[in-house]
């Protein structure tokens, strides 16, 4: 996540007619519901259209969407059992928390839905923070998460260590679901998994970089000193203005050649965590740089040299 839908802040999106709902809640009781709602179109001639009063947000990774919620975190080459067995885990330990305190409140002589509503109103009051109807890719965002205290865990080196935490633990181990032994075992599978596959691009980056771009990068590089050298030798000043460019662009790749075939040649260490902060400190940056320059020779190299589809033919030709 992070980086496009769903943002790395877990919240729960409601809608405006759930959220006004728990807010009655909390002042003592709902009485009331926002209804359908209708679409401002602009046009006269277009028909009115009925809006859902449970709303839509694309930017929630936890949204409620008329009925039911949808968890939009997994990622397209992940496995959603992991996810769905720690969403049911928390449901689970949920409902147990809920049982277990309107029990103590009815064995101390609250009325049953007195003693409901207090427990919804505490919960609202306790862990309202995690509720947020907004955008929430914006930097606003992540300014209030932070001053609400949900976490923001950027990256998957950032994320695999709360499998292990003791909270985690004691959770999954209470309800059977997962021992100790097996919560350390699935956290170290996870770092195997992502040094393997950061590796796996990288020497991808190194192969396509050092087979594909550079040579079509020379060639160009190649024909536009030629024909420098050609304007030169019957007394016409040439501009090498993109001849230094595409130079520059092409030392950068070599150097990012370089740094990639380094990193990626290191000797192995002792543990999977040291593996994947390798892959994230030495073999992320090393492709970033790489990339960086591929795309500047991109928008230099001439159309017929290019050997790969361009940003412009992938998005608006093809």
């Amino acid at each position: 996540g992070a980086n496009e839908a769903p943002p790395a802040i877990i919240s729960v999106f409601l809608g405006e007619q759930l959220t006004d709902v728990f807010d009655q809640i909390v002042k003592g009781g709902a009485t009331s519901s926002k209804g359908q709602g209708t679409l401002e179109i602009g046009v006269d001639t277009l028909p009115v259209l009925p809006t859902d009063p449970g709303d839509r947000n694309r930017t929630s990774p936890f949204a409620f969407t008329g009925n039911r919620f949808e968890f939009r975190a997994p990622g397209s080459l992940q496995s959603i059992a992991g996810p769905m067995v720690t969403i049911n885990t928390i449901l689970a330990e949920a409902l147990d928390y809920l049982a277990t305190r309107i029990e103590k409140l009815v064995a101390e002589g609250t009325e049953f839905n007195a003693a409901v509503q207090k427990v919804i109103e505490e919960i609202i009051t306790d862990h309202g923070a995690v509720i947020y109807n907004g955008d929430g890719y914006t930097e606003d965002w992540q300014i209030e998460a932070a001053a609400r205290g949900l976490p923001n865990l950027r990256t998957t080196l950032d994320a695999l260590p709360e499998l292990v935490t003791d909270e985690a633990i004691e959770l999954f181990s209470r309800y059977g679901v997962f021992s100790h032994r097996e919560m350390h075992s699935r956290h170290d599978i996870a770092l195997e998994q992502y040094a393997l596959s950061v590796g796996v691009e990288a020497r991808l980056t190194l192969e396509i970089a050092n087979t594909v771009i550079l040579p079509a990068a020379l060639r160009y590089q190649t024909e536009l000193a030629t024909n420098l050298a050609s304007l030169k030798s019957i007394g016409v000043d040439g501009d090498s203005e993109t001849l230094d460019e595409v130079s520059a662009a092409i030392a950068a790749l070599r150097a990012g050649i370089s740094t990639l075939r380094a990193e990626l040649g290191h000797d192995a260490v002792a543990t999977p965590l040291e593996e994947a902060r390798h892959a994230q400190d030495n073999l992320l940056p090393a492709m970033t740089s790489t990339r960086i320059a591929a795309d500047q020779l991109e928008s230099l190299v001439a159309d017929d040299l290019w050997p790969l589809p361009t940003y412009q033919e992938m998005l608006f030709i093809l």
